[in-house]
């Protein structure tokens, strides 16, 4: 079971580096990219694995803090939500607004409440 999990952790930190990598590397476009989606997707299906992995487990290492993940999983879903519109605007030539800016600083808020709190 380490083994399944770790993989998760690998994974789920891929998607985060596929958001955050492709807003740096777009930010002067404005268009949100396939990467950046496909990084939000992984996350949210990453992140909602790895929560049920650690809750089924029942040790120290791998407790589950319920206010945290709910903090976490609203952010992540804000950010899916940006990713998906803003690329759905762009494929369609209109403009993206802020929805970058959204998906990238909310993947790095939520890196921050991962590791702060």
């Amino acid at each position: 079971m380490d083994l399944v999990y770790n993989l998760l952790v690998a994974l789920h930190l891929l998607g985060m580096a596929a958001v955050v990598g492709g807003w740096i590397a777009v930010r002067s476009g404005r268009t949100v990219v396939a990467p950046i989606v496909w990084g939000a997707r992984a996350q949210l299906v990453t992140g909602l694995a790895l929560v049920g992995i650690a809750s089924a487990i029942k040790d120290d290492d791998h407790t589950v803090n319920n206010t945290k993940i709910a903090v976490k999983l609203v952010i992540a879903l804000v950010v899916l939500a940006a990713a998906e519109i803003g690329s759905s605007r762009g494929r369609k030539g209109k403009d993206t607004g802020n929805l970058l800016d959204v998906a990238g600083g909310g993947a790095v808020v939520n890196v921050l409440v991962a590791a702060i709190w």
